[in-house]
């Protein structure tokens, strides 16, 4: 394997001395970029796009082409160990994805498998490899996952929820039944960053998008839980070298100690949460990612600078922070308003790293 050329990345997640702040962005490579439309006509469809291993590695490098990202993320979607499971996913127009059959008893539980990675998923671990391959070096990959959690949400609901009545009514009705679905999953997810990890990915990201919907107790029973469980069987060496790993709960700033616990080297927070109390609170035990509202992005190159500045001074001196938007890029954002982010992080934050 080609050594990285750029490892800020990487070494701002092990809490490791960097001479600036390292940034990346959710959903870096998606509908912002006029390119990213192009390659999406040619697909004709979001599924294809997500299915050619080709057409994702070249949306995966479009964002690195015009901006100085430190890292790449996989281009793919939370939800392809669902649909590996044969719940039948597919996406319309306006209104997000969804599943042709659901998931609603004991029976439907029983009956999902556990994809095979590089059988049912290859698309996805080609992808992986082929992005390495193309990145040369230049900077490190980022595999991804949904959590055990969010997928379930889509596996129950058939789609993006506002109440998530469905989902919840099976974990409050029948937690027996939730917890079968939910260790079935853990298990789909750890093997398939597994097998992202194999086939080249650098470090690995779990997204817990509808973690923060739960009460305490339930995302400590039904989330978070099984976050641990993937992290327990993640391979987190590889080719000799440290896979840092990333998790994400959306909402999930109330419960920071107890996510601190679960053993990822770093904890993403969303734009609600406290940067500055954040680091308080977890001490030197993990790293963080974010903390920018992504609706930032619409004001001016200028506002945007001073709202950058802030999110540096909240962490704060020294390593362990990865500057990152505290959700995922809005598709109708002017990337020139996201080059004027990327160059005030590294104008601004070698200061905080002397």
């Amino acid at each position: 394997m080609i050594p990285l050329k750029n490892d800020t990345f990487i070494r701002a997640l092990l809490k490791q001395p960097v001479d600036r702040t390292p940034i990346w962005m959710m959903r870096q490579a998606g509908r912002y970029l006029p390119e990213y439309r192009q390659v999406r006509e040619q697909a004709g469809s979001f599924l294809n796009l997500c299915t050619n291993p080709e057409l994702a590695c070249e949306v995966t490098l479009q964002p690195l082409r015009r901006f100085n990202f430190d890292a790449a993320i996989l281009f793919s979607d939370i939800l392809t160990i669902p649909d590996a499971m044969g719940l039948g996913l597919y996406f319309t127009e306006g209104e997000g994805p969804k599943f042709k059959k659901t998931v609603c008893n004991a029976a439907d539980v029983a009956q999902l498998p556990i994809p095979d990675p590089c059988t049912d998923l290859r698309y996805v671990v080609d992808a992986v490899r082929l992005i390495r391959k193309n990145l040369q070096g230049s900077v490190p990959l980022i595999g991804f996952s949904g959590s055990p959690w969010t997928l379930a949400t889509y596996m129950v609901e058939g789609g993006s929820s506002k109440s998530f009545q469905k989902v919840k009514g099976l974990m409050y009705g029948q937690p027996a039944v939730m917890h079968l679905m939910l260790d079935k999953l853990a298990q789909s997810v750890a093997a398939y960053l597994n097998a992202q990890i194999e086939a080249g990915a650098q470090a690995v990201m779990l997204f817990d998008t509808w973690g923060g919907i739960l009460s305490s107790e339930d995302y400590i029973e039904f989330s978070l839980y099984y976050a641990k469980q993937v992290r327990t069987l993640l391979k987190t060496q590889h080719d000799g070298q440290r896979i840092p790993t990333i998790l994400f709960t959306k909402g999930g700033g109330l419960w920071l100690e107890t996510m601190a616990d679960a053993g990822y080297d770093a904890l993403g927070l969303d734009w609600q949460t406290d940067l500055h109390h954040a680091r308080a609170r977890v001490g030197h035990q993990v790293a963080l990612q974010g903390n920018m509202d992504p609706v930032a992005l619409y004001a001016q190159p200028a506002v945007i600078v001073e709202k950058v500045k802030t999110v540096l001074e909240k962490y704060g001196s020294g390593p362990g922070h990865v500057f990152n938007l505290g959700h995922g890029i809005l598709p109708d954002i002017n990337p020139d308003h996201v080059k004027a982010m990327v160059d005030a992080v590294h104008q601004y934050s070698p200061a905080y790293h002397q």
